[in-house]
């Protein structure tokens, strides 16, 4: 293999695809199971068309929001590390909601890949742009009104490899904390030249040692640590928080014994639009009305969270993020809400959209408009055509889950399966069960299959670092490496040269 610089990163996988066999189709999205078609009775007797059954779920759907904040047992801020995480590896820029269109057509702008692309870009050759041009490999940081914004140019449009992640408070500033903690560790490369090896241990691709000058090698090193402790978190930590543990157990044990889970098998599509478009979009049912994000922030509703979105943001509203996260001996962290049929209002309307959906040529409400579940099944029926829940139980070999009352009560029998997945939830303790698991589950992990170079994959046992916050019995989460930016970022080479504004 060799190094091409300035390559993008999604071109260096097309071409590592094309010398491999089969190739994976990474720049498509494919289906897992078959495509299904609208059917089934309506309650006037009538067979189902594009405007009969928008009725029935518009009908069925209303009673999905909920006043109260129930707490699950995850961490408030891990439905937005899932939000990062998606980021970071897919982006359908094509298909739109009421248009059918087949996934194979609809290109992702992401490396499918757990690779923090998001945050590098393309690297430092490629994306410039994110990096300090004299303090090589440092990634620009901060402003001069808010040394824990993103970097801004002078229009306040983050510099980021994801313009998604300055969406809303807590995501662009978990953007940030990757930003920093990458700088933390070219702060001790720079220190400690012995860590540069030890970064590399276990890689098979010798390309990374053989093609980069010692100068650029302190930059690739820190990517490769802190991708490593990415994918550890969000295997470890992540998954185990929205996954019920059995199902995750048994997935662990398929994928150790060299084996793909029901559904998947080696010619399935790398990014499955049943996870992109359905049981990946769980998060939703785990966000809360509010948030408190500070001492003084008070109770923060998440729409005054998404103000301001992709412009520069004040010191107001910086995240304190022991109050989001598993800090080591914080016990006192919010959480999120159990998976479940119900939305918070915070979540359910939407009313930052201004533009009425039409469906089948026919124009809904406004108000119908901004109700999340409804976007989220009308793209499951007049857009991509998904399978059901009970389709995708078959598939799997699992025991089906019957249409709800409150779908049947307006005939509708096969469960959409994005309410499939929320519905199987409410069966497992508030995580994902049989079907909703192993799509979302398979799904990452596979991507780590996948990815000769990832911890599932590299020749030596990896362990998170003590140094990066992992506790002395291997514990660690993103807590721990949250923890660990909050106690370093004070200590970074060069600060002061990093900020923009």
């Amino acid at each position: 293999m060799t190094v091409s610089h300035g390559l993008s990163g999604y071109d260096a996988f097309v071409l590592e695809c094309a010398n491999t066999s089969p190739a994976p189709l990474p720049q498509a999205f494919g289906r897992l199971g078959p495509r299904n078609e609208l059917s089934g009775i309506g309650p006037d007797g009538k067979p189902f068309d594009d405007q009969s059954v928008q009725k029935a779920f518009t009908k069925a759907l209303d009673d999905m929001l909920d006043s109260s904040d129930p707490d699950g047992t995850a961490a408030a801020g891990m439905t937005f590390f899932g939000q990062f995480i998606d980021h970071d590896i897919t982006s359908d820029t094509q298909s739109a909601i009421g248009t059918r269109i087949g996934p194979r057509s609809i290109r992702n702008v992401r490396t499918p890949a757990l690779d923090l692309d998001c945050v590098y870009g393309d690297g430092n050759e490629a994306s410039p742009y994110l990096y300090h041009p004299d303090h090589a490999g440092f990634l620009l940081f901060g402003t001069k009104d808010n040394a824990r914004d993103l970097a801004r140019n002078s229009h306040g449009t983050a510099l980021n490899g994801d313009m998604r992640n300055d969406e809303n408070q807590i995501v662009s500033q978990l953007q940030g904390a990757f930003v920093c903690m990458h700088n933390i560790l070219m702060t001790a490369l720079q220190e400690d030249a012995h860590l540069v090896p030890a970064a590399f241990e276990g890689i098979r691709a010798q390309a990374i040692t053989e093609g980069y000058t010692p100068s650029e090698r302190p930059f690739q090193a820190a990517r490769r640590i802190l991708r490593l402790h990415y994918q550890w978190i969000v295997l470890n930590d992540f998954l185990p928080a929205f996954v019920d543990a059995d199902v995750l157990k048994g997935l662990r044990q398929t994928f150790a014994d060299g084996k793909l889970p029901k559904p998947f098998t080696k010619d399935s599509p790398i990014m499955p639009i049943e996870f992109s478009g359905a049981a990946y979009r769980f998060g939703h049912a785990t966000v809360q009305n509010d948030y408190e994000l500070n001492s003084t922030s008070g109770d923060v509703k998440l729409f005054d969270i998404m103000r301001k979105e992709f412009h520069s943001r004040t010191e107001k509203l910086n995240i304190e993020f022991s109050r989001l996260f598993d800090f080591p001996g914080n016990s006192k962290f919010q959480k999120a809400r159990p998976i479940g049929r119900k939305l918070a209002g915070s979540i359910f309307n939407l009313h930052f959209i201004g533009e009425p959906l039409k469906i089948a040529g026919q124009e809904l409400s406004l108000e119908d408009s901004r109700k999340l579940p409804h976007r989220n099944i009308f793209r499951d029926r007049m857009t991509l055509e998904l399978p059901s829940g009970q389709q995708m139980a078959r598939l799997m070999h699992t025991d089906e889950i019957p249409a709800p009352k409150e779908l049947r009560d307006h005939g509708i029998t096969k469960t959409p399966l994005w309410y499939y997945c929320l519905h199987e939830a409410e069966k497992h303790g508030g995580k994902l069960g049989p079907v909703g698991g192993t799509i979302v589950a398979g799904t990452l992990m596979r991507l780590l299959v996948l990815d000769a170079d990832s911890i599932i994959c590299s020749t030596h046992d990896f362990k998170p670092w003590t140094a990066l916050g992992a506790a002395k019995d291997g514990n660690f989460s993103l807590g721990h490496m949250l923890a660990c930016v909050e106690a370093g970022r004070d200590s970074i080479a060069h600060a002061n040269d990093l900020i923009t504004g």
